[in-house]
């Protein structure tokens, strides 16, 4: 008899999860699983700002799923399609001719993408705050832009330079400009005649709250400490344009910045819309409370990419959020093992637990079972719960030795940017 083929799209927080329960629990030679991410590592999201800021190592945050998953076949490419109807998954490998994988039993947690607006210049001129990359590569740019304004007398390439402009009101705005605010603020006192007063920092949110998630009035609270650092916030405004890296907001302010983050929700991955999956009117995976995509009984979806039914809150759906994503991989992984062993199944139930939230080095925002922490205690907080939420030993103790260091030696600022350009020297010395 065959061994049952269990194939994973995604190597995200669902992903991975579900991997290694499953490696952990599947018995010898009870099945074979493969799967299959555009990266051959999952990043821990919740960190990106404090790696973005310097606090921690960007190879800290990420986690080699070769190592972890060492039982489990992984492949690194993109899955194009899935078809359910056929049980096959088309998969193009970074390099190489395009694959077609059989398999018995399905996880699709493809994850989510930045959802872009048709603003003028967004594309051409913004960067988003999802990936490790995206995180470093903007670290480089904030300290690149440091480096120019201390280097030149024109006043408007110098405030060219200096502003940033953060679009999304959510966690992974707030978070990002107050880490990176932070960060650029403490190296200032190295870059001669430039201040903090020069800076000029926005976060631009089309509602009338940011950081929702914490409740209203801790919102407030949060919004007032960022306007007492200096850092504007613009509520109930929209991006209209951003050509030539000319800001222009609906309230009819224009002004230029080097700086365009974005950072204003996420939709499901396209993947999703490539096959057969049932999916609902915002392009989420149908799944009921089993996490089992409707009508099958051996296909399994969560995460961001699914709409999960919240049973704390009849007729309303789980956030995408990490929070939710790991424990959806430990129902969804027991469900699937339990398909396989022709067990009972049980539903996906979570009350949510609240939100923490970093505004720099020892400032944060909490609110955790309703009880609401500002200050140092709820950075505390934010710290030592996303550190025991991180995967591996390994991962844990090197980031707590990176706080430990940053107790006693400042932030590096060296920006690298030419990083992104490795080669650029090299051919500059082939044409003299």
């Amino acid at each position: 008899m065959a061994v049952p083929r269990i194939l994973i799209v995604g190597g995200g927080y669902v992903g991975m999860y579900t991997a290694l329960r499953l490696q952990r629990r599947l018995r010898r030679g009870e099945a074979l699983v493969t799967v299959a991410d555009l990266d051959s590592y999952m990043t821990y999201q919740p960190f990106l700002p404090e790696a973005a800021a310097g606090n921690i190592e960007a190879r800290h945050v990420v986690v080699p799923l070769r190592r972890v998953l060492n039982k489990c076949q992984i492949l690194s490419g993109r899955v194009t399609q899935v078809r359910l109807g056929d049980r096959k998954a088309e998969f193009t490998p970074h390099e190489g001719p395009d694959l077609t994988i059989d398999y018995d039993y399905l996880v699709v947690a493809p994850g989510s993408i930045s959802r872009l607006l048709p603003v003028p210049g967004l594309a051409e001129y913004g960067i988003g705050f999802k990936t490790i990359e995206e995180a470093i590569a903007l670290r480089n740019h904030v300290l690149g832009r440091l480096d120019i304004a201390a280097s030149t007398p024109d006043p408007e390439v110098r405030r060219k330079a200096l502003t940033f402009v953060f679009v999304g009101g959510g966690y992974a705005g707030v978070e990002a400009l107050a880490e990176l605010e932070d960060m650029a603020a403490g190296a200032l006192k190295y870059f001669a005649g430039l201040r903090r007063e020069d800076m000029r920092w926005m976060l631009v949110e089309a509602t009338d709250r940011i950081l929702p998630e914490v409740g209203p009035d801790m919102g407030k609270w949060t919004a007032l400490q960022l306007r007492e650092r200096g850092i504007e916030i613009r509520m109930g405004t929209l991006l209209k344009s951003a050509e030539g890296c000319r800001i222009v907001l609906s309230d009819g302010e224009e002004f230029e910045a080097d700086t365009l983050v974005w950072t204003a929700g996420v939709k499901p991955n396209p993947l999703v819309g490539a096959g057969d999956l049932p999916l609902d009117k915002r392009g989420r995976i149908r799944v009921d409370p089993y996490l089992r995509v409707h009508g099958t009984d051996f296909a399994f979806a969560a995460g961001d990419s699914a709409a999960v039914p919240d049973l704390t809150r009849p007729g309303e759906f789980c956030p995408p959020n990490a929070q939710h994503a790991v424990r959806q991989a430990k129902t969804l992984a027991d469900n699937l093992l339990a398909a396989l062993r022709g067990e009972a199944q049980r539903p996906y139930r979570h009350k949510y637990a609240g939100s923490v939230a970093s505004l720099g080095l020892y400032k944060g925002v909490a609110q955790i079972y309703g009880r609401e922490l500002r200050g140092f205690p709820a950075w505390l907080m934010h710290r030592t719960y996303h550190l025991t939420r991180m995967p591996t030993f390994n991962k844990k103790t090197r980031i707590l030795m990176d706080w430990t260091l940053g107790l006693f030696f400042p932030r590096e600022i060296v920006s690298l940017g030419a990083i992104e350009e490795p080669r650029k020297e090299f051919t500059l010395s082939a044409r003299s």
